[in-house]
């Protein structure tokens, strides 16, 4: 089962061809490619290729995978986990990239191994909280209403007394 293969950038040292079967844990070093089916974890130090007939019955951990075939278990992927259009994944993925074609199946979480800074995590709302933000929020609206009133003076100069004089008393009653 071992072959050195070139595939674009990739180096393939492990093949299990279309029609092998492995059970049990499949750990390699190196990038490996998957025709067959695998009913076990799978561990590789470099690349996966899961191709479009390989089937994994069993958690991943790789550098990368490339999916074109089904995996049903979670898939941890130091750097990238790509989908391709007949890819189906089952479970859980953690990677920093993740590529995903159209027409592939993904069912689970993906957590994309982002570290958050300490002061940027979720805060809890506090009351007083809410209430500082009702009141710049009712601020802004003065404002913005501040802001209306001044250009509507600008552009109609000298008719603001004769509107609201219009406005209190709109058929000249108190003539």
């Amino acid at each position: 089962m071992k072959a050195k293969k070139e595939t674009g950038n990739v180096k393939i040292n492990t093949i299990l061809g279309r029609d092998s079967e492995f059970q049990g844990d499949f750990l390699a070093k190196g990038s490996v490619r998957i025709d067959g089916s695998v009913n076990g974890n799978v561990k590789i130090t470099g690349t996966l290729i899961v191709g479009a007939n390989g089937w994994i019955n069993g958690d991943v951990e790789s550098d990368t995978a490339i999916v074109g075939g089904e995996i049903f278990g979670n898939i941890t992927a130091r750097e990238k986990v790509e989908l391709t259009s007949t890819a189906k994944a089952i479970g859980n993925i953690t990677t920093k990239v993740i590529v995903i074609d159209q027409n592939a199946i993904f069912q689970g979480k993906c957590d994309m191994n982002q570290e958050i800074p300490e002061g940027n995590k979720k805060r809890t709302l506090t009351a007083k909280t809410l209430r500082m933000g009702r009141k710049s929020e009712d601020a802004a609206i003065q404002a913005v209403l501040r802001q209306a009133k001044e250009e509507e003076q600008r552009a109609f100069p000298g008719t603001g007394s004769e509107i609201r004089a219009a406005c209190a008393d709109p058929v000249g009653l108190a003539e």
